[in-house]
């Protein structure tokens, strides 16, 4: 019985771990997509850590608003099933959504005027925005 505890207290570390590891590079995608957004370059980068920025807000709205992973998290034993809990401080982790949608809706607006702008510039043509990485 020790031993099904240990590996369940080892499972959930490594599952919050996980998504630690995941919530950063997310994060680090949409810090890049702010970043280009505010530089004019929506470029393929840009797409890219969009992309990746975009398919976590889906599946987290997929999900019903939860993280997929909280139920992994309480099935390994943990009471709230928070996978955010180890890593991040607690009043940061709670308010996530809070936090992500508006910087969301930023990058999008950001990229939309870079977008716009391109192909007024261009006369309608969105190719010289596909710069080689």
């Amino acid at each position: 019985m020790v031993i099904r505890q240990s590996l369940r207290e080892a499972g959930l570390k490594a599952v919050k771990t996980v998504h630690t590891l995941a919530w950063f590079s997310i994060e680090a995608s949409m810090v890049y997509v702010l970043y280009a957004g505010i530089r004019g370059r929506s470029d393929r980068r840009a797409g890219i850590a969009g992309a990746i920025v975009f398919a976590e807000t889906a599946i987290f709205a997929g999900n019903g608003f939860h993280c997929p992973l909280t139920a992994v998290a309480q099935r390994l034993g943990d009471e709230s099933g928070s996978v955010t809990d180890i890593y991040l401080p607690q009043w940061f982790a709670r308010n996530l959504p809070a936090i992500h949608v508006p910087l969301f809706v930023l990058a999008v607006a950001l990229h939309g005027r870079n977008l716009r702008a391109a192909v007024k510039e261009t006369g309608g043509r969105i190719v010289s925005l596909m710069r080689p990485l």
